[in-house]
């Protein structure tokens, strides 16, 4: 029976390919607002661009660390861990502090895929339930504030997770394990839809979950190797017919 559909949200439900700028200069006015807010709330310090420096190096080793352990990085501790190790001083500041400091929000370019608000309608008037499984550094609850303002929050009222929340990147089996454990369902009573065949086809389905791939491009999807997807779609509302070839009755 199906219970639940949880969803990836980069490149599945929210489309980048309009973000057109460098990364490291859009970077600089949140990293910019904690700069100036530890300077407010611990020990100034003397150099944003050594803030900087810093901070990018620790995210970089903790991105790397992570594709190989699957330990997720954390953008509150690294965060806090550059203010600290430049002479913040210790005890005063803490993740969550730097985190509202920095003040994430849904990112000029980006939008909701066609037909996304109209398949999760639909999903969830039948009694479906819906999450979000990212592999996101920012904690969930900072990635709220994408999910208001591109509308689609209300799809997802019980369970939204982020790997910083989970402590794990997909496909490590703690992250879907911590989002069924909410949910209060089995793995196969759940469909995973993502577009990252490692992250979210195999670690799905590793779980127990039917997988489903989202493709981005137009184009009809083939994998090749050791991981095949259970079924693929070009948009969200490809969906729904899949679901009631596995799911008879599901909309019932």
């Amino acid at each position: 029976m199906l219970k639940a559909i949880l969803f990836d949200l980069d490149d599945t439900l929210l489309d980048w390919r309009g973000f057109n700028q460098e990364w490291p200069s859009f970077e600089q006015q949140f990293l910019r607002r904690t700069f100036d807010y530890i300077g407010q709330v611990a020990s100034p310090l003397a150099d944003f661009d050594a803030f900087v420096t810093e901070f990018r190096y620790r995210t970089r080793e903790a991105w790397q660390s992570g594709r190989g352990n699957l330990i997720a990085p954390n953008l509150g501790t690294i965060l806090l861990e550059t203010a600290e190790v430049l002479g913040a001083a210790r005890g005063v500041l803490t993740a969550e502090g730097c985190l509202t400091a920095y003040e994430w929000g849904a990112v000029p370019g980006t939008v909701i895929f066609p037909g996304v608000p109209e398949t999760l309608t639909t999903i969830r008037q039948h009694g479906i339930e819906t999450a979000i499984v990212t592999n996101a550094s920012q904690p969930m609850w900072l990635r709220d504030q994408e999910l208001k303002q591109h509308g689609i929050f209300d799809y997802f009222p019980k369970c939204r997770v982020s790997a910083a929340d989970a402590g794990y990147l997909k496909p490590h089996p703690a992250i879907f394990e911590h989002t069924l454990k909410q949910l209060g369902i089995k793995p196969d009573e759940a469909v995973f839809v993502g577009d990252n065949p490692i992250a979210d086809i195999a670690g799905a389905q590793a779980f127990g979950m039917q997988a489903v791939l989202r493709v981005s491009t137009p184009v009809p999807p083939m994998l090749s190797g050791l991981i095949v997807p259970d079924a693929a779609i070009n948009g969200l509302p490809e969906l729904l017919p899949i679901l009631d070839g596995w799911y008879p009755g599901w909309r019932n």
